[in-house]
């Protein structure tokens, strides 16, 4: 295998791929009630181009791929895309971000097709506050997928929540309390300045270091010891059957551990999550550019990789794009 490295010498291993700009969901914090405006089909990238992306991504290193949106499981056809990256050689980790609503309905077939794992963005366990956060989302069909995904084997399952002072945080103990009965990795990630116009304020951000302080309240946490795929730090109780982790870009830059690339829906490379940089491989596809230059503009995206993003001061990053058309 091949090795990826940018010029701080980081080994990037890991493409997340946003196959849609569109969502079942409207959550507060991620875009406004009437949504906003989508990418009309011709301009996202087919299956065919995303899968020889991804052929040309692995032969230069990528082993990783997640599939987001978006919400990626209201493409057409999501279960044929699966297949098609899971033949590819050199996949060895094929995983799906999903709010789980349609997740009942095509964990059997995602399995099937050779998906390994999936990651649940969920910020209540309460019917009535879920059904607000999300206008409209109904809790019982994510709960459903997420047994689904466990009889399908798609593990392990890991769920998202971002505490929002206000609004969830006191969920944040229930969601920890999770982990004694069931094997779930729940991961904390802190609320970052850019989604919904406007719902950002530093006063509803909650930094890690609280986060932990509230779980702990239950009962001590123990350090996890294993080989660092990501931005999150674990943590559990004892004799729980689940992690905890926490995703801490604010509080706590993890940007030394970066090992990844994102592909927007409409074929965008973006070195940085939150850089304006990217790279533009839809328009040289159709073009009819040979697999090397291909090559060429992922290995100039690497070499663009900034040292480390710059949300420090808790300002609203207005310039950047809604997090649904970037990628989730």
């Amino acid at each position: 295998m091949n090795l990826f490295l940018d010029k701080y010498s980081r080994t990037i291993n890991y493409l997340r791929i946003s196959i849609t700009d569109r969502c079942n969901l409207r959550c507060i914090y991620c875009m406004p009630s009437e949504g906003v405006k989508t990418f009309d089909h011709k301009e996202i990238l087919t299956y065919e181009e995303i899968t020889r992306i991804v052929r040309i991504a692995v032969d230069l290193g990528v082993k990783r791929i997640r599939i987001t949106g978006g919400e990626p499981l209201i493409r057409k056809d999501i279960v044929y895309l699966v297949s098609l990256i899971s033949q590819i050689e050199g996949v060895e980790d094929l995983s799906l971000t999903t709010n789980g609503l349609l997740l009942k309905k095509y964990a059997e077939q995602l399995a099937k097709a050779g998906l390994k794992r999936v990651n649940i963005s969920l910020d209540s366990l309460d019917p009535i506050k879920y059904k607000e956060i999300t206008r409209g989302g109904d809790i019982k069909e994510v709960m459903d997928g997420i047994k689904e995904a466990e009889n399908c084997l798609l593990l392990p399952i890991k769920i998202n929540m971002v505490p929002v002072r206000g609004v969830n945080d006191q969920e944040i103990e229930n969601f920890a309390k999770l982990t004694f009965e069931k094997p779930y990795q729940v991961r904390f990630i802190e609320f970052m300045p850019f989604g919904a116009k406007d719902f950002w304020s530093l006063d509803k951000y909650i930094p890690t270091e609280e986060i932990i302080k509230r779980i702990t309240s239950i009962a001590p946490l123990i350090p996890v010891d294993f080989e660092r795929a990501g931005p999150a730090d674990y943590f559990c109780f004892e004799k729980a059957k689940g992690l905890i982790g926490f995703i801490s870009p604010l509080s706590k830059h993890f940007c030394h551990f970066c090992n990844r690339l994102r592909l927007t829906a409409d074929g965008k490379v973006r070195p940085c999550l939150f850089s304006e940089t990217e790279i533009d491989l839809k328009a040289s596809l159709r073009q009819g550019v040979s697999d090397e230059e291909i090559s060429r503009l992922l290995r100039l995206s690497v070499e663009l990789k900034p040292s480390e993003h710059f949300l420090k001061d808790g300002k609203r990053v207005d310039y950047l794009k809604p997090i649904s058309k970037i990628g989730g």
